[in-house]
């Protein structure tokens, strides 16, 4: 850490009241001090160490400055940015800046200054698929239009962990899909995950769709499920071009849609129908106190009743020939997005308002000719696909990203995710690598941001790294990948060295997976060896790695 400042004994902290988890934070971590809290307004003791956390408004969201005073007695000032920054300061100078010896804490004696270069970071999910609590019944793997198989408590338990682990990683925000459901406690559930996330500083967005995805209110007996309001008029479903469903060239296996309430889809030109969404949406931000929403045009089939043929006209019939965009519509996304989105921002300007602008056409410029009266202040994510990156890592530039319609842009990346892979879902993989490329490209672009998959609880140690890598490298695309596996994983696994052994192991596994046993038993034996060589969670890490050489080595594989 370079020159230290040695802190012990007692230590005042002020800036509790208005930084709670950021104080409970640096009182767990250095509890070896004893801890005296200053009211605000009150002076800290002159003679005594302190740490003061404050909040400034000419700093940009999730900025800090740390600032470390010598002269006569240790002082630490973390300032940061609205909503997260003094959480990621006290945050940076626990997990880098500092170390607890016996009684002491030693901390770094320079000052920091950082902001975020991309501002949004974001975790997609389903609450469905999101196993982050172990310890419970009814977790699934796949799927779009699944009920809910855990105990009620479980979306909490699930959500609340992911919401720990992003306030600790620069992890912005995270979208929900399926984000209210009576079955696992509907509007109290969720107005008590959106107060535990601001406090530690993530947004939670919920997902919903143009109607589709069961509006709103996913499932339940509500007036803003989608079913519920198309019983009570039948007139108002959409008349589709095709059978529910989509299939993607990045997944080996078809994906099956079975027919149910949450496949039902509301005509988009209806005039009731979108006011319906408009009030729903104005009902959601009125009763949960959310960081933003994330709006989709649904992705499983598109209206071809007379009335939405005719809207759409020529502005997207070459289009959708051009780039068989059968399973969704820009036009409808155009056309319906503009009033939602005034809705869901309901005069705050701080609510962060995703549009999703669907798959792997960032680099056709015709694909996006419907656009161009999209709100500015909307932020739009261009989804990508796998096979999609491969290209747009060396064809991107920033006169694609110059000549969008929109003005703020992230790319949506489907990794980490589901609907990639073959019988061994990359879920499971080592991300990391390619969140860092993401991170970099869209930095190198003029883009503003990245969302990936995050719904694999970060036990497995795949999954921890790779969503480390995110939230570091879209902090700071400058990083280097030598500094993150050196620093950010040495750090967990026993040092720089064993780092490059663990991801070296990792990677082999991801990349071959006709290994013969006699490897994958000696992968097992390597990690079993670094896993008794390590102490504190180094070891939980280390018998992941050779637990999953071992399961395939009990495959057969």
């Amino acid at each position: 850490m370079g020159s230290q400042t040695r802190i012990t004994g007692r230590i005042a902290l002020a800036g509790a009241a208005q930084h709670p988890h950021a104080a409970a934070r640096l009182r767990k971590a250095w509890s070896a001090l004893e801890w005296l809290t200053a009211e605000e307004g009150e002076g800290l003791p002159a003679s005594m160490p302190a740490v003061r956390l404050r909040e400034s408004s000419l700093l940009a969201e999730g900025a800090f400055h740390i600032d470390v005073e010598t002269a006569d007695v240790p002082t630490v000032t973390i300032t940061g940015g609205p909503f997260s920054g003094v959480i990621y300061g006290v945050e940076e100078l626990i997990q880098r800046r500092s170390e607890s010896a016996g009684s002491a804490v030693a901390v770094a004696a320079d000052s920091v200054r950082r902001a975020p270069k991309m501002a949004y970071r974001t975790f997609w999910t389903w609450d469905h698929s999101s196993n982050w609590e172990l310890n419970q019944v009814g977790h699934q793997e796949i799927g779009v239009f699944n009920s809910y198989g855990k105990p009620p408590q479980g979306f909490l338990r699930d959500y609340k962990r992911m919401v720990d682990f992003c306030s600790m990683n620069q992890i912005a925000a995270i979208v929900i899909y399926g984000f209210f459901r009576d079955s696992h406690g509907g509007v109290s559930a969720a107005q008590e995950l959106c107060r535990y996330a601001n406090e530690r500083g993530v947004r939670i967005l919920p997902g919903v769709a143009i109607g589709a995805y069961g509006g709103v209110y996913w499932e339940g007996d509500h007036k803003y499920n989608l079913a519920t309001w198309l019983d009570a008029n039948p007139g108002y479903e959409a008349a589709m071009e095709r059978g529910v469903g989509f299939q993607l060239a990045d997944l080996s296996f078809p994906l099956s849609f079975p027919r149910s309430d949450y496949t039902r889809v509301a005509c988009p030109s209806e005039p009731d129908n979108i006011a319906w969404m408009k009030d729903a949406l104005s009902w959601l931000v009125e009763t949960v106190d959310v960081g933003g929403v994330n709006i989709e045009g649904g992705d499983y089939g598109v209206c071809g009743c007379e009335r939405c043929v005719a809207r759409r006209g020529e502005r997207e019939a070459a289009s959708r020939r051009d780039h068989d965009a059968e399973f969704w519509s820009h036009a409808d996304m155009a056309d319906n997005f503009p009033g939602l989105y005034e809705a869901a921002r309901a005069g705050r300007d701080d609510r962060w308002i995703y549009c999703e602008l669907q798959w792997d056409n960032l680099l056709d410029p015709s694909a996006h000719d419907p656009l161009s009266t999209l709100p500015d202040g909307a932020i739009y994510q261009h989804t990508f696909n796998r096979s999609y990156w491969n290209r747009a890592r060396t064809e991107l530039t920033p006169a694609h990203v110059d000549a969008l319609p929109t003005s703020s842009n992230v790319i949506r990346a489907q990794y980490a995710c589901q609907w990639n892979g073959d019988d061994r879902t990359e879920r499971y993989a080592f991300n990391a690598p390619d969140f860092a490329a993401l991170s970099k490209k869209a930095d190198e672009v003029g883009m503003q941001g990245v969302t990936v998959w995050g719904e694999p609880s970060p036990f497995h140690a795949s999954a921890e790294f790779s969503y480390m890598a995110f939230g570091r490298f879209g902090y700071d695309p400058s990083l280097t990948w030598e500094e993150f596996v050196s620093q950010d994983i040495g750090a967990r696994v026993g040092g720089a060295a064993a780092a490059e052994s663990f991801v070296a192991l990792m990677q082999e596994l991801d990349s071959s997976p006709e290994l013969d046993g006699a490897r994958l038993r000696a992968i097992r034996d390597e990690a079993l060896d670094g896993a008794q060589s390590q102490a504190g969670d180094a070891v939980r890490r280390w018998l992941w790695l050779a637990d999953r050489a071992n399961q395939r080595v009990y495959m057969g594989y």
